[in-house]
């Protein structure tokens, strides 16, 4: 698909800010790091171009001074909180930031547990962290956070944290995703340190809401679908008008978290460096997106990706109304409806006049393939062959795995692996395209083509399992999903 983001640029800029922004504070800093840091498949599908690793490749360069610290709630422990992205709970992707930081050659120093309140199900898991030999610390609930600042800002609040021992001049606090208290940790550091004689600052980077950008620009809607789940609402920051006379978007949680911030400044060095929270960021995306109508049109998508999989949750029973409820609104706020996303009406289309799952892609050209449920295939399985054969010139009749291979298969998976469904799911069909790929051209051909799939959008008339959910995402693929079960 068409790029909208120069990711050149933006490796540049943005790791020349952050290194001005080091030195405005000297010795040490607690860097925010908010989204994720080496799979941020959000910010690739709403700025395409943007690659999901480009903020680990910015950090590279001050590798050496760094460590990592990695935050995640009490209270997403207690609910086996998931990564939707990854399908794997909060605390598990925990071990895995970890286990990936350190195979980069990053210091990881030690995990927080945030909203901390005597939970078991915490108690376990720093159990389980001791015996990993990974470092943990505690910082609990306070009550009247964040507008209690007296409280907060005191030896029976920040002070009651566990003081967390860092050694280098950069701090990157970053956490499995949003509302785990990465601020907070910052702050209360912030208040530790100066307790103990060291002067530290304190920065925010984070991509989303994009400060820049109109308050209504679909990049920072899309922000807010993504969030849904959290409540964020982006806003007008007050702060910054007031000292500039200048319109930036923040969202609620930093604002009003802002005269803690200020307090807790005026209380360390007698002023407070900063003067709006958007001040408090080191964000360049907005500077770096190349053309406003790709990523205005990737962003739409977004939104209603993320309308089908709040309402995919609430058909599993994961989520209540709320979420639905407010994803479409910011259908509305975009001026959309579903209409815009053309492969639901191809897919619902093919479905009415089967009578059986279907889907739909949309590919970079704008050309619409869908695929259908056989005995043999599953939609999205049919989907992918039907879209490579497309790409590659191949006759929709030639068979690019012949059934007598595909019933081998089939067999294996109910007579022995003791699954109730025979059809071949994504995966299995990209692995034996490969084995044949070695002696059909063909077959090479198709696979070949896997790649022009990246950015394009899928949607299927049924829920998919998780392994169809994984393969669409390694492709770059969107995908959405009518809240309809599989039948077998």
């Amino acid at each position: 698909m068409k790029n909208g983001f120069d990711n050149d640029k933006y490796l540049r800029i943005q790791s020349e800010h952050i290194k001005e922004r080091i030195a405005q504070f000297g010795n040490k800093l607690y860097l925010e790091l908010g989204g994720k840091l080496f799979d941020d498949y959000h910010a690739s599908r709403v700025l395409p171009g943007f690659r999901p690793d480009s903020k680990l490749c910015m950090l590279r360069q001050l590798q050496e001074h760094a460590e990592i610290v990695i935050v995640i709630s009490a209270v997403d422990i207690e609910k086996n909180k998931v990564r939707q992205d990854l399908g794997i709970t909060y605390d598990m992707d925990v071990l895995r930031l970890r286990e990936a930081f350190m195979e980069r050659g990053f210091l990881v120093s030690s995990v927080v547990i945030t909203h901390y309140n005597g939970q078991r199900s915490t108690d376990a898991y720093r159990e389980r962290l001791e015996r990993m030999g990974i470092r943990s610390y505690i910082h609990y609930t306070i009550e009247g956070y964040p507008n209690n600042v007296g409280l907060i800002t005191s030896d029976e609040g920040f002070g009651h944290n566990d003081y967390i021992e860092t050694t280098r001049p950069l701090v990157i606090v970053t956490a499995p995703g949003p509302g785990s208290g990465k601020m907070a940790v910052c702050l209360s550091q912030l208040y530790n340190e100066h307790k103990r004689g060291i002067e530290a600052g304190y920065a925010k980077f984070e991509t989303f809401p994009v400060w820049n950008l109109s308050l209504k620009h679909p990049v920072n809607i899309a922000y807010e679908a993504a969030t849904a789940d959290l409540n964020d609402i982006n806003m007008i920051d007050p702060f910054h008008l007031e000292a500039y006379g200048k319109t930036a978007i923040n969202y609620n949680r930093d604002i009003e978290i802002f005269p803690v911030l200020d307090a807790l400044f005026e209380g360390i060095y007698g002023h407070n460096p900063y003067k709006s929270p958007t001040d408090m960021g080191v964000n360049m995306v907005g500077f770096c997106i190349s053309d406003d109508e790709v990523c205005r049109r990737a962003s739409k998508n977004e939104i209603i990706r993320r309308y089908f999989t709040a309402l995919n949750s609430m058909a599993r029973g994961e989520v209540n109304d709320n979420e639905v409820a407010k994803t479409a609104l910011l259908l509305k706020q975009a001026g959309i409806d579903l209409s815009y996303r053309r492969p639901i009406a191809a897919a619902r289309e093919r479905a009415a006049r089967s009578g059986v799952p279907c889907s739909a892609i949309e590919l970079a050209d704008g050309t619409i393939i869908t695929a259908e449920t056989s005995p043999l295939l599953g939609p999205s399985a049919a989907l992918i062959l039907n879209a490579v054969k497309h790409l590659a010139g191949i006759d929709h009749k030639v068979k690019l795995i012949p059934q007598d291979m595909i019933e081998p298969i089939q067999h294996t998976k109910i007579n022995y692996l003791r699954s109730r469904n025979p059809r071949l799911h994504t995966d299995e069909v990209l692995v034996t395209l490969s084995v044949l790929s070695t002696r059909d051209d063909l077959c090479r051909r198709a696979l070949e083509k896997l790649p022009e799939l990246n950015g394009c959008q899928v949607h299927s008339t049924v829920m998919l399992g998780e392994v169809d959910h994984k393969i669409f995402n390694k492709l770059g693929v969107g995908l959405t999903c009518d809240p309809a079960k599989k039948r077998r």
